[in-house]
């Protein structure tokens, strides 16, 4: 492993590079750019809150302003975001990149990795506007936002783990990918995003409470809506199985590395 990162950090430039003319070539011929970013993340969660807040009257408990749902949803979904874009890139860069990978001679780990600099940096300017709409509702950002970092690092590790290790299978068996997005689907709305953990019934809500998402959600939840900072008790098992995961990843990796191409 400590050659692996050794190797990728000799190609540091490339990989920068190529997350610079990612982030270009995604929206080159797009009057508006980069701000794609934003917009669809955001609109996502608008209707989200505007449906069920407005119409089925959703609400939070504990929260009296109008606009706390649409925080809370908002807040959800930048963080299922992160997790989702990280995982899904990371479980088919090899396929979209075989030309490449077959061509040129680098490390190929710095694929899934271009990905995750490139999803971090979206992430970022995500944030960035989220903090300009919540202002308008009358949410400032506090101390509680420095929380964000410490999740951002454990949301996409976790993502970035199991999105290689998927990766890897997924070149030996396309099925992997499609079973992945059904999976995905399940397991988002197994997350309190659009809904509150108190509105699941108590003979259920335990499914939610072992999901390791959910901890991870609510450090957005608790830092942009509550201001509150995150507790470390129901983190533990989030981190420690995002860095096994991580681990598992990498060692996978460098056993089937050399057929990868073979089999591309």
């Amino acid at each position: 492993m400590k050659g692996m990162l050794l190797s990728i950090w000799q190609y540091r430039n490339f990989v920068l590079s190529s997350i610079r003319g990612e982030l270009r070539g995604r929206f080159a011929r797009s009057r508006l750019g980069a701000f794609w970013f934003i917009l669809h993340p955001l609109a996502q969660a608008a209707i989200f809150a505007l449906v069920l807040a407005e119409v089925l009257g959703a609400k939070i408990p504990g929260i009296a302003n109008k606009a706390g749902y649409a925080v809370y949803v908002m807040a959800g979904m930048a963080a299922w975001g992160l997790f989702a874009e990280i995982l899904n890139r990371s479980m088919t860069v090899f396929l979209d990149y075989a030309g490449m990978l077959k061509k040129l001679a680098f490390p190929r780990l710095c694929l899934p990795i271009i990905i995750w600099g490139g999803a971090l940096i979206n992430h970022v300017l995500l944030l960035a506007a989220i903090a300009v709409v919540f202002a308008f509702f009358g949410y400032y950002p506090g101390l509680s936002w420095l929380a964000l970092p410490f999740g951002l690092i454990l949301i996409s590790t976790f993502a970035f783990g199991i999105g290689v290790l998927l990766g890897v299978f997924n070149v030996f068996s396309r099925d992997v990918a499609q079973v992945t997005t059904i999976v995905l689907q399940l397991w988002f709305w197994l997350t309190p995003i659009v809904y509150p953990l108190e509105a699941i019934p108590k003979d259920f809500r335990w499914v939610v409470e072992i999901n390791p998402m959910t901890p991870l959600v609510q450090i957005y939840q608790n830092a942009l809506l509550h201001d509150q900072w995150p507790q470390s008790p129901p983190l533990v098992i989030p981190a420690l199985l995002a860095t096994t995961l991580l681990v598992t990843a990498f060692t996978v990796f460098r056993r089937a590395s050399s057929e990868m191409v073979d089999a591309l």
